[in-house]
C-alpha cells in the first residue's frame, strides 16, 4: 500500500486494533502516514498485529478498565508527541440465543461494559489532551442493532448508548476543534462468522426481524477492508468540517443516518387546553394525522 501525507505526524489510538474492522484501519491508517497504537484484549494478537503495521505500538488490556485507557493514550502522546486519532473498534458479540427473556445481569452489564465503557474510558481519557492541542478526530463504531431490529439486549443497549455519548462529545467539543463521529459497520469478522452466526441470523429472518435482503447481506458481508476507508477519511483534515453523524459503511455501500427528529401528532396550547384524554391519544397515534 502506498504511503501518502495525509495522515502524516498524527498519533493515533486504534482499541480494538489487532483483529477485523479494528486491524483494517490501523494498517490503513499507518499506511496514511499516522503513528498507531494498537490495543487489544488478546496480547498475542496485538504483537501480531504491530509487527506487521509500520510504526506502529502495542498495549494489550481491556481500556474498559480506567487506568488501561489512561496508559494507552499516555503511549500515544509518549511515542508519537500528540493524540490526534482515536478510534473506537473493540466490541463483543451478544450470546447466542440472549434475549430479555433469558440475559443475566452479569452478561448484560459485561456486554454495556465491553462496548460504552471502552468508548467512555477512552474518550475520558483522550479529549482534555485533544482540547489542549487545539484539535483532535475521535471515531466511535456503532451498528446497525441499535435499531433493535435485531433484538438482543446489551448489545444494542450499548450500541446505542454509543451514539448518544458520541453526539454529545461532538456538541460539546466543537468549539474546542475536536470532532466526534460514529461508523455502522458491515464486514465479515470472526463475530460475523461460522455455523453459529449463520443460524443466529438465519433465526432472525425467520422470526420476522430481518427481511431477505438484510439476512442476505449479512451472510455475505464484505472484507474489513471496505470499511476501513470510512474512518480514516473521517480521522482525516478532509473531514474537518464533519461532526456529529453517524455513518454507514458495508461493503461498497456507504450511507447516513438522518438525525432523528419528532414527527408532530399534535400540539394545544397548555395555557387554553386541557390535556389530551386517553382516547384522543389513542386516535392520534393510529391516525398519525397532525391537528391543532
Amino acid at each position: 500500500m502506498t504511503t501518502s501525507p495525509l495522515l502524516g505526524g498524527r498519533g493515533a489510538v486504534v482499541v480494538g486494533g489487532s483483529r477485523g474492522v479494528g486491524l483494517a484501519v490501523a494498517e490503513l491508517l499507518a499506511a496514511h502516514g499516522a503513528g498507531v497504537i494498537v490495543n487489544g484484549r488478546d496480547a498475542d494478537a496485538v504483537t501480531q498485529a504491530t509487527q506487521q503495521i509500520p510504526n506502529a505500538r502495542g498495549l494489550p488490556g481491556s481500556p474498559a478498565d480506567p487506568a488501561v485507557a489512561d496508559t494507552l493514550i499516555d503511549l500515544c502522546v509518549e511515542e508519537f508527541g500528540r493524540i490526534d486519532i482515536l478510534i473506537n473498534c473493540a466490541g463483543t458479540a451478544e450470546p447466542h440465543g440472549s434475549s430479555i427473556l433469558n440475559v443475566t445481569s452479569a452478561q448484560f452489564h459485561d456486554l454495556i461494559d465491553a462496548h460504552l465503557g471502552t468508548v467512555f474510558e477512552t474518550c475520558r481519557a483522550a479529549a482534555p489532551k485533544m482540547v489542549a492541542q487545539g484539535g483532535g478526530a475521535i471515531v466511535n463504531t456503532s451498528s446497525f442493532a441499535f435499531l433493535g431490529d435485531y433484538g438482543g439486549t446489551g448489545y444494542p443497549a450499548g450500541k446505542g448508548a454509543v451514539n448518544g455519548l458520541t453526539l454529545a462529545i461532538a456538541a460539546e467539543l466543537k468549539s474546542d476543534g475536536v470532532r466526534a463521529n460514529v461508523v455502522c459497520p458491515g464486514a465479515r469478522t470472526r463475530l460475523s462468522t461460522g455455523p453459529e452466526y449463520e443460524a443466529h441470523i438465519s433465526d432472525l429472518h425467520r422470526r420476522g426481524l430481518l427481511d431477505e435482503i438484510s439476512m442476505q447481506g449479512a451472510l455475505d458481508a464484505a472484507p474489513p477492508e471496505y470499511v476501513a476507508p470510512t474512518y480514516a477519511y473521517l480521522a482525516s483534515d478532509l473531514a474537518a468540517d464533519v461532526t456529529g453523524q453517524i455513518f454507514i459503511a458495508a461493503g461498497g455501500f456507504v450511507g447516513r443516518f438522518d438525525r432523528q427528529m419528532p414527527a408532530v401528532l399534535a400540539y394545544r396550547d397548555q395555557h387554553d387546553s386541557p390535556p389530551w384524554s386517553i382516547t384522543e391519544l389513542d386516535e392520534l397515534v393510529h391516525r398519525g394525522d397532525y391537528r391543532r
